[in-house]
C-alpha cells in the first residue's frame, strides 16, 4: 500500500455520472504522479493524502489504484496560492491568487473564510467581487460535506452536485424526512431512485406519503409525454407497478388527493379520468380567457376592399378567395386561425394582415415559440417578431436564479391592439395560458399554424383543440401556388400528407431519395453529403445542414448518429479542449442542443472586441448552438445559441445540453434548415408514420435527402396512426361556450 501527497495538477477524465476520475498528482518526491480511483468531489489544485496500490497500465505506466483519500486544507502559502490559481475558487485566475496571498500570507484562507470583506485591500476586488469569491470558497467546502453524506445512499456524483445545487444546506431534512421531493425537482431523478433512497433512510412501503408521492409523479411524468390527463384505469396500472401495492390502495389515495384539490377526476366519453390539478385549472382558464377575447368587430367591408387593393398593387400580390377571407375574418373577430401547408400562401395572407392592420394605425406585436421561428417571421414579414418568452419579458425573480416570472400578465398586460402567434402547433398549454393572461378584451388574437405537424414537445393539443372545438374563425388554406408548386419539397409534402405516393427516381433539384439497405452504408452517405456534396449545393455550411431521425436509438438513432458524426466532422485535435459526461464527450466546435427549458439561465451578447453589450435569461428546449469554449479550471462550457447568444454552463449543468449532429424529427419543429438529411430504415409503426415523414420534410428549405429504404418511406406514407395524445381544451372551451349561451 503506497501512500503519497500532492496537488491535483490536472484531471485527465472524470466521469460525472459514477465519480470515477484519473488525476495527475504533483508530489515534492516523484513530480506528476497518474491516480485512478473514485473520486466523490475534487477540482484541480486541490492538496490530496491518497492511498493505494501501485498498479502498470499500458498508456499511463505506473500509477496508482486509490483506495482512500482525505482532501486537506493547503497550510503554506506556495500551496494556498497553487490552490487559488488553479481556478477553484471561481473569480480568482494566478495573476489575483498571487496579490491575495501576497497580502494575508499566511491567514489568507482565514481572511476569506471569515473576513472576506478585507479582500477589497487587493487591487482590482470590489465589493461584487467579494461576494462572488466568499460563496464560492464556502460553497467548495460545503459541497465535499454533502458529496460525503450523499454517497452513503448511493447518489451518483453527478445527482449529488444538482441535489446540492438545488437546496443547499436543505438537502439533509430533505433527503431524511420528504427524499420525494427529489423525483420531482431534480431532473433525471425518477420515483425508482427517490424511493430507493427513501427505503434507504426507513421510510416503509405502505407509506401515506410514498404512495401519494408515486400516484403525483407518474400523473405529473405522464405531463412528458405531452398528455394533459391520463385516464385512470392506466394511472392505477402505472402507479400499481411502481409502488408494488395493491391498487385498490392507490385508488384510495387518489381519491384523498382528489378531496385535497392536488388532482381533479373528470370524465371524458363515459370514462373516468385524473389530470394534474395545475393543468386542469390551466385548461379551464384557457378557455376562458379566449372566450373572452373572442368578440365580434364590425369593419366596413367597402371600405375595408378599398384598402385591400391598394395593398396589392403596392405588394404586388394577388389574393385568392380564401386568402381575402382570411384578411377579412382577422379584421372582424377576436380570435382567429390562419392554418395551412407549405406553399399555401400563409405568409402572403399574414403580410397582407400586418398591412391592413398598419394602415388602421393598429400596434401589431409578432411572436413564435422558438427563436428560429421568430427569426423566420421576421424575415418574412419585414417585422421585429420576438419568442413568446421575450414577448412576456421572462425575469429571474431572486438573486440565486432559483425562480422565474413572466412581467406581463393580467397585472401588467401587452400594450397593443393585435398580437399574432406564428408555429403555434408547437405551443404547449403553459407557455399558451401564460400569453393568454397577458392579453386585455379587445386585443385581436391571431393563430398561425400548420395542424398537421408534430404537436408541442410540452402537455397539450393546443392548435388542434381550438381548430377543433369550431368555436372560434378558423381559415384553411389548401391550394399550393404556381411557385411554391415548382419545388418537389412542397409538392411531396403535400402527397404524404394525402397518402399519395411520391416519386423517387431522383430526376428532382430538391428531393432526393437514395436507396441503401446497410445502416453502415447510410451512415457513410450521410457523412459524405455534409462534408462534401450538399454545403456547396444548398450555399450553406456543413453545421447548418440538419439530419433529422425518427428515434433516438437504434443503429440509426440521434444517440449513435451523433458519436459517429462527431468524429468525422469536429475530431479530437491538441487545441480542442473536452469534457466527458453522462451523455459522451463535449469538445469545443460541437454543434450541440439545449434539451429543456431553463429559465434561469443568464445569456449575454459580446461585440468583436468582447465587451458585453446585451443580456437576458432563458435558453429553451430546442434551441442550437456551437461549443465556443471549454474551461476544466473554471468547469465551464460556453455555447453561443442563435443571435450570438453565449450562454455558460458549469459542468454539473451539461445534462442539459446533447450534441445535435443529429437530432429528432420532433425537436426540429419550428426551425428550417438549408437541408434536410434523414435516414431512414426500419423502427416501429408507431413512429414511423405519416405526420413525422411530413414534419419533416417541411422542415427542408432547400433540399431533402432521404438515405435508406424506399420500403419504409412508403410505408410511413401509408401510415396515418398518430400516438394518443390527451388534451381537453376541446371540452372546456365547449363547455365555457355552452355555458355563456345559456346565459345570455
Amino acid at each position: 500500500m503506497e501512500k503519497v501527497e500532492g496537488y491535483v495538477e490536472r484531471i485527465l477524465f472524470r466521469n460525472a455520472e459514477n465519480g470515477y476520475t484519473v488525476i495527475k498528482l504533483n508530489t515534492e518526491e516523484q513530480d506528476e504522479i497518474t491516480c485512478v480511483g473514485t473520486f466523490s468531489y475534487i477540482s484541480e489544485g486541490e492538496y490530496l493524502e491518497i492511498e493505494g496500490d501501485v498498479v502498470y497500465h499500458p498508456v499511463y505506466a505506473e500509477q496508482i489504484k486509490v483506495s482512500t483519500y482525505r482532501i486537506k486544507e493547503p497550510e503554506d502559502v506556495v500551496a494556498m496560492e497553487r490552490y487559488l490559481a488553479s481556478g477553484a475558487v471561481k473569480g480568482i485566475g494566478p495573476s489575483l491568487a498571487k496579490d491575495i496571498v501576497k497580502k494575508f500570507k499566511g491567514d489568507t484562507f482565514r481572511v476569506m473564510e471569515e473576513e472576506p470583506e478585507l479582500l477589497q485591500k487587493v487591487r482590482g476586488i470590489g465589493p461584487k467581487k467579494v461576494r462572488e469569491i466568499a460563496v464560492s470558497f464556502e460553497e467548495k467546502r460545503e459541497m465535499r460535506s454533502a458529496m460525503l453524506f450523499l454517497q452513503q445512499y448511493n447518489i451518483s456524483s453527478r445527482f449529488a452536485v444538482k441535489i446540492y445545487s438545488k437546496y443547499g444546506n436543505s438537502m439533509y431534512d430533505i433527503i431524511r424526512t420528504n427524499p420525494y421531493r427529489l423525483a420531482e425537482d431534480i431532473d433525471g431523478i425518477g420515483f425508482r431512485l427517490a424511493d430507493d433512497i427513501a427505503m434507504r433512510v426507513g421510510i416503509a412501503e405502505n407509506d401515506e406519503f410514498r404512495i401519494k408521492s408515486g400516484i403525483l409523479y407518474e400523473l405529473t411524468g405522464n405531463s412528458g409525454y405531452g398528455n394533459v390527463y391520463i385516464p385512470k384505469e392506466q394511472l392505477l396500472v402505472k402507479a400499481r407497478d411502481i409502488l408494488n401495492v395493491p391498487e385498490e390502495t392507490i385508488e384510495k389515495y387518489i381519491a384523498d388527493l382528489a378531496v385535497d384539490r392536488k388532482l381533479i377526476i373528470k370524465e371524458v366519453d363515459g370514462a373516468q379520468v385524473v389530470y394534474d390539478a395545475t393543468l386542469y385549472y390551466m385548461e379551464m382558464n384557457c378557455a376562458r380567457m379566449l372566450t373572452d377575447l373572442s368578440g365580434k368587430y364590425t369593419v366596413n367591408r367597402e371600405r375595408m376592399a378599398k384598402r385591400l387593393k391598394e395593398i396589392s398593387e403596392k405588394e404586388q400580390i394577388t389574393l385568392d378567395e380564401k386568402q381575402e377571407k382570411a384578411v377579412i375574418e382577422a379584421a372582424e373577430n377576436g380570435v382567429f386561425v390562419l392554418t395551412g401547408g407549405p406553399g399555401t400562401g400563409k405568409t402572403t395572407t399574414i403580410n397582407t394582415i400586418i398591412r391592413f392592420f398598419e394602415s388602421e394605425s393598429m400596434d401589431i406585436l409578432l411572436a413564435a415559440p422558438t427563436g428560429r421561428a421568430a427569426k423566420r417571421m421576421s424575415e418574412t414579414t419585414g417585422m421585429e417578431a420576438q419568442t413568446i418568452h421575450r414577448l412576456l419579458e421572462l425575469k429571474v425573480t431572486d438573486a440565486e436564479g432559483a425562480g422565474m416570472r413572466f412581467e406581463r400578465d393580467e397585472s401588467n398586460p401587452l400594450e397593443t391592439d393585435v398580437v399574432i402567434i406564428d408555429e403555434m402547433s408547437m405551443v404547449d398549454i403553459y407557455i399558451f395560458h401564460a400569453l393568454l393572461k397577458a392579453l386585455l378584451p379587445g386585443t385581436r388574437l391571431i393563430l398561425v399554424g400548420d395542424m398537421n405537424q408534430l404537436p408541442s414537445v410540452g402537455p397539450g393539443n393546443v392548435l388542434k383543440d381550438i381548430i377543433s372545438s369550431q368555436v372560434f374563425s378558423v381559415v384553411s388554406l389548401s391550394k399550393i401556388f404556381r411557385q411554391a408548386a415548382q419545388s418537389d419539397i412542397v409538392v411531396n409534402a403535400h402527397k404524404i400528407l394525402a397518402g399519395q405516393e411520391i416519386k423517387m427516381d431522383n430526376k428532382s433539384r430538391d428531393f432526393f431519395v437514395l436507396s441503401r439497405s446497410d445502416s453502415n452504408m447510410i451512415i457513410s452517405n450521410v457523412i459524405q453529403l455534409i462534408k462534401e456534396k450538399l454545403p456547396g449545393y444548398v450555399d450553406a455550411s456543413w453545421n447548418e445542414i440538419q439530419v433529422l431521425t425518427p428515434m433516438r436509438s437504434g443503429e440509426l438513432g440521434v444517440e449513435r448518429l451523433n458519436k459517429i458524426l462527431q468524429q468525422y466532422l469536429n475530431p479530437k485535435a491538441p487545441d480542442k479542449s473536452e469534457y466527458e459526461n453522462s451523455r459522451g464527450i463535449f469538445r469545443e466546435g460541437d454543434k450541440v442542443m439545449q434539451i429543456k427549458n431553463n429559465y434561469q439561465i443568464t445569456w449575454v451578447r459580446k461585440s468583436a472586441s468582447g465587451i458585453t453589450f446585451d443580456e437576458g435569461v432563458g435558453v429553451f428546449n430546442g434551441d442550437m448552438g456551437i461549443v465556443k469554449e471549454i474551461n476544466t479550471f473554471a468547469e465551464t462550457i460556453t455555447v453561443v445559441f442563435d443571435e450570438d447568444k453565449e450562454v455558460e454552463y458549469r459542468f454539473s449543468e451539461t445534462d442539459e445540453l446533447e450534441h445535435a449532429y443529429a437530432i429528432t424529427i420532433h425537436k426540429s419543429q419550428g426551425s428550417e434548415y438549408p437541408a434536410v438529411i434523414m435516414p431512414i430504415l426500419t423502427g416501429p409503426a408507431m413512429l414511423l408514420n405519416r405526420n413525422l415523414l411530413y414534419t419533416a420534410v417541411t422542415r427542408a428549405k432547400r433540399c431533402v435527402t432521404i438515405v435508406g429504404s424506399t420500403e419504409t418511406v412508403y410505408r410511413m406514407i401509408c401510415n396515418a396512426n398518430e400516438q394518443k395524445r390527451y388534451s381537453g381544451l376541446r371540452e372546456r372551451i365547449v363547455e365555457i361556450n355552452n355555458v355563456q349561451k345559456e346565459i345570455i
